[in-house]
């Protein structure tokens, strides 16, 4: 539990409301919340998500587990009391994303329950959807596109998810997904079928790929490093 220290502090409410920058968006602000394994898929996703929504005019954003940890979060290592903090952290900034109208994509292991369930309870029912990138471990590990596992395998990382830390799946999320078995077009169109039937985004769906896409996006995500 993290102290709160600051002394004398008064919430101010704003005058434009998250109604208002909802109305100005044409959108409704949500959390997708990806969460799995190493080399799930949960960043190839998330930005292929993102790239949909942004073609369909959205305003939406990526929260990237490595990325976070370049800046707002460099101070952490992977204790669970260090995992925690991350998560809680991310949480918090990604309520001020929600609360601006904005769709917020995160991907992060996020292997603790208690953690998620932290960062839901911070938000309004429905601005949370939790999508858990299923993948086997075998799976997960023959892909291994940053050598993780092996390191882990090695005892060169420690307290890794899945190799000597553990990961638990989320018992009833929003969205459920398998990237071994389903491919990345599929998974991506998951995705955006259940914001247009929550009435998040409006848009009659439109499938976004032709033939050749799927393999030509999955290209150049591998090639930036996202698996």
């Amino acid at each position: 539990m993290v102290e709160h220290k600051a002394t004398n502090i008064t919430w101010h409410e704003g005058v434009v409301s998250k109604s208002d920058r909802e109305k100005l968006l044409n959108q409704k602000g949500v959390t997708i919340w990806f969460t799995g394994l190493s080399a799930s898929g949960k960043s190839t996703l998330a930005r292929e998500v993102e790239r949909i929504l942004y073609h369909q005019n959205h305003l939406v954003y990526v929260l990237d587990g490595d990325n976070i940890r370049h800046g707002l979060n460099k101070n952490l290592g992977f204790s669970p009391a260090d995992r925690e903090e991350n998560i809680r952290r991310i949480g918090e900034v990604s309520h001020l994303f929600t609360d601006a109208g904005v769709i917020v994509l995160t991907a992060f292991i996020s292997p603790y329950k208690t953690d998620r369930d932290k960062v839901r309870a911070l938000m309004n029912p429905g601005e949370f959807i939790e999508v858990y990138v299923d993948c086997p471990l075998e799976v997960c590990e023959k892909r291994d596109p940053k050598g993780l596992f092996k390191k882990a395998r090695a005892g060169e990382i420690k307290e890794f998810t899945g190799i000597s830390a553990p990961y638990e799946a989320p018992d009833a999320p929003e969205i459920h997904l398998n990237t071994a078995q389903q491919s990345l077009a599929e998974c991506a169109i998951t995705v955006i079928k259940y914001l247009e039937a929550q009435g998040i985004i409006t848009e009659t769906y439109k499938n976004p790929y032709s033939k050749e896409d799927e393999e030509i996006i999955s290209n150049r995500l591998a090639d930036l490093g996202y698996v």
